[in-house]
């Protein structure tokens, strides 16, 4: 049987923002040792209650290993204001400020330190893992690249895309100026809604059929954005540099059932663009980006490629 432990710690990088996590802890854990340990990054606009804690980390700790989820910083239960900001420098700040903790505990080897993340989370961690070497195997699930989601969202073509961030700095500056937040929802709220706006992808539909019905709903992870930090995600590139800084041990896992998210594109295009050595794709036939999110079978499936990846690495 495993065990979970609240814990909290700071993000320096971010003024000392406190991030709100759980550590997963194998059967018969002992602190006296040490031990590898896996850091576990959200999805966009999720928490540590869904996928990343409620199926990676508890798979993995199952399997042995030491794992940390937790809310990146202005998310689920951790600090940031306004809340609910998807900023990619926050979320790849968020996974150093892990490893900052688990620097900090005795029964964690610093040597062996692996992180991985599912959808977006997957792209900040291998944005992370560029620059911090403290990561020594890093792997992502259906990792998306969040600035080619949303530059291709909100802009059909550069005069389009110029035009959305030119609204979003007059809505920082009216902000700025005392008006409220803006919020933009991130899914259609129903299907029927959906139906309505002629959204037929895949990855759209199974969203909303995780985060918005009690499969995979939490209190903490409300189907919302400020608007204004959505330009932040347009300028972002987790690939920038892959080529140079993408040195480490590279696991990536991906389905065949291209969606709106295009984590099977975009596991292609980093796989093939990283500098290292030791990488792996793989493709899992007739999968979806959601059934790696919480299906047994695909889950399952990845987790125990996962434990080979770390194992062999860690």
């Amino acid at each position: 049987m495993i065990t979970t432990k609240d814990v909290s710690f700071k993000a320096r990088d971010l003024g000392g923002l406190e991030i709100q996590g759980r550590l997963f802890f194998p059967e018969n854990f002992d602190e006296s040792q040490k031990h590898p340990a896996i850091v576990v990054n959200h999805p966009t606009t999720s928490d540590f209650n869904q996928t990343s804690g409620k199926i990676y980390a508890t798979k993995l700790a199952q399997r042995g290993w030491l794992a940390l989820a937790y809310d990146s910083p202005y998310q689920g239960r951790s600090e940031g204001e306004p809340h609910n900001s998807e900023i990619p420098y926050a979320r790849t700040i968020g996974v150093m400020a892990a490893i900052d903790f688990l620097d900090t505990l005795s029964y964690v080897d610093p040597e062996r330190i692996g992180a991985m993340g599912i959808c977006g989370g997957g792209g900040y961690t291998l944005n992370a893992a560029k620059f911090d070497k403290r990561i020594k195997a890093v792997a992502g699930i259906c990792p998306a690249d969040v600035g080619t989601i949303y530059r291709e969202t909100f802009g059909q073509n550069d005069q389009a895309l110029i035009k959305s961030l030119e609204d979003m700095a007059k809505q920082r500056t009216a902000e700025a100026q005392g008006e409220p937040i803006k919020y933009i929802p991130a899914l259609p709220a129903s299907q029927e809604e959906r139906e309505k706006a002629g959204i037929n992808d895949i990855d759209i539909k199974q969203a909303i059929d995780y985060y918005l019905t009690p499969r995979g709903h939490d209190e903490f992870a409300p189907n919302q954005y400020v608007y204004s930090s959505v330009s932040m995600m347009i300028n972002f590139d987790p690939a920038i540099l892959a080529e140079k800084l993408a040195t480490q041990p590279l696991e990536i896992i991906v389905g065949d059932v291209p969606g709106a998210f295009g984590s099977y594109r975009f596991g292609y295009e980093y796989y093939d663009k990283a500098a290292a050595d030791d990488k792996e794709l793989v493709v899992l036939p007739g999968v979806s980006h959601y059934d790696l999110y919480d299906q047994p079978e695909a889950t399952d499936t990845a987790v125990a490629k996962l434990n080979d990846f770390f194992g062999n690495r860690l």
